[in-house]
């Protein structure tokens, strides 16, 4: 096998759930690029048909599903619509999380509906979607990859009142060697990608606070904000025939954030 066809995904399958968002809608070009036929899910039927039109726009072969993931038997419905269409089901990837952010609580006051969102969104949406696109896989019996976007803070601290954040991130990362172990025997690969903050949308009124962008940068080695460009490789290689032996890892993509630590 070449090296080119070490990365190539022509005739893969790849499901990306969270697919309508900045990092999702990326990743999901970056598969389609590389030859696979795609699938988007979220919940905003708006962000999901936009994401899938710049992709078809591009030549893709893409589906734009809506569908809640935190539920499990939507999930299922959903992995089926696009089994049905393509017949297989080669890739799962996990795009949905976030919104840390947004409830920052001192550790020993943080609300319980807080907590339950957090999770709900970072943790039970890629248990739900991951369940259901293994199923399909162990079901075929043609192998698969597994991919998840955890964070840095799956692995590190921050006083800045993140508690239910770094607990989700914190058990993707644990369920992803779970998962790996589990599922060998089906030739399964399960792996993870752990970001730092990542330049998006979703951020742009925090970056473009000039005190809040250098304290930030002044954390990374590199000198830099991350981008969606700089996951592309990474989970290329995943979901390729490249990582073939990798299961169970977790890779940080973080500028040498967390070599600092």
């Amino acid at each position: 096998m070449t090296d080119s066809g070490m990365f190539a995904l022509t005739g893969k399958v790849a499901v990306i759930w969270g697919g309508g968002g900045a990092i999702g809608s990326a990743m999901a070009a970056t598969l389609a690029g590389a030859g696979a036929r795609v699938a988007v899910i979220g919940q905003s039927a708006d962000r999901v048909d936009a994401a899938a039109a710049r992709l078809r726009e591009s030549g893709a072969d893409c589906l734009a599903l809506t569908g809640d993931a935190t539920n499990l038997d939507e999930c299922r419905r959903l992995v089926g619509q696009i089994v049905e269409r393509h017949g297989r089901l080669d890739i799962c990837l996990n795009a949905i999380g976030g919104g840390a952010g947004k409830v920052l609580y001192p550790a020993e006051d943080y609300p319980v509906d807080a907590w339950d969102w957090i999770i709900d969104l970072n943790l039970l949406s890629t248990l739900h979607g991951t369940q259901a696109a293994a199923k399909a896989m162990i079901e075929a019996g043609n192998g698969g990859r597994v991919l998840s976007v955890s964070s840095v803070r799956g692995q590190l601290g921050i006083d800045a009142g993140y508690s239910a954040y770094v607990a989700a991130k914190g058990a993707v990362n644990a369920l992803t060697r779970q998962w790996a172990t589990e599922w060998a025997r089906h030739r399964i690969t399960v792996n993870a990608i752990a970001p730092t903050f990542v330049d998006t949308p979703q951020v742009a009124m925090l970056l473009d606070d000039p005190e809040f962008k250098r304290k930030l940068i002044d954390r990374v080695p590199l000198r830099r904000v991350g981008s969606t460009d700089d996951l592309a490789g990474a989970v290329l290689f995943f979901c390729s025939e490249a990582s073939s032996f990798v299961t169970g890892q977790v890779l940080t993509i973080d500028g040498g954030l967390t070599a600092t630590q």
